[in-house]
């Protein structure tokens, strides 16, 4: 019998917040939104729900790939509502290739950072919080993008840049520097 999917995303927050204990308290606030089961994978859940994106970072590690999105103005990670699907790591592949319109994308490994941000009112629906699970996902050898409809632009973007920017989005700096400190001793190897 296949595990329960809900069981095994609490699991992963659990392990998550092990792994960053700077994130215990957010992990916290993930795992109480699960206690909402499927609903809390729905939009239409107003309170707030859960959201998926991806660092998408080049063959190499070197560059993260940043979508200016058209209707937040400005750059970020690809990614987006999770629509029901509770596999979240699916979710963030879907909203990548989606986005990016790259092929052989992958996801490498569980989740890499949670972000609990506000999503203000627009267009008559009211103000929610986003409850993002965010992984890693890497491009292949081709790096050549398409610009679609969610976007103004795509740019590959390298990642100490990014870490450096202060005024990059506050979560896409601290992936930046996540990236950063779980990758350099393996590119000082290099």
């Amino acid at each position: 019998m296949p595990p329960n999917p809900i069981t095994a995303l609490e699991a992963a927050f659990t392990a998550h917040a092990g792994a960053w204990p700077e994130e215990a308290a957010e992990a916290g606030l993930f795992i109480e939104l699960l206690r909402d089961g499927m609903h809390a994978f729905l939009r239409e859940r107003l309170e707030g729900h859960f959201t998926a994106s991806a660092l998408l970072v080049s063959a190499d590690g070197r560059r993260t790939l940043l979508t200016h999105h058209r209707k937040l103005d400005r750059w970020l990670q690809p990614g987006g509502h999770a629509d029901g699907d509770t596999d979240l790591a699916r979710v963030a592949l879907t909203e990548a290739s989606e986005e990016s319109g790259l092929a052989g994308l992958r996801v490498e490994g569980g989740i890499f950072d949670l972000d609990r941000h506000w999503i203000p009112e627009r267009k008559g629906v009211p103000g929610h919080w986003h409850h993002d699970v965010r992984y890693v996902v890497r491009a292949g050898d081709d790096e050549r993008y398409v610009v679609g409809e969610e976007s103004n632009d795509l740019a590959w973007i390298d990642v100490e840049t990014i870490a450096a920017d202060e005024t990059m989005d506050p979560s896409l700096r601290r992936m930046a520097h996540k990236w950063l400190t779980r990758t350099r001793p393996l590119q000082e190897q290099l």
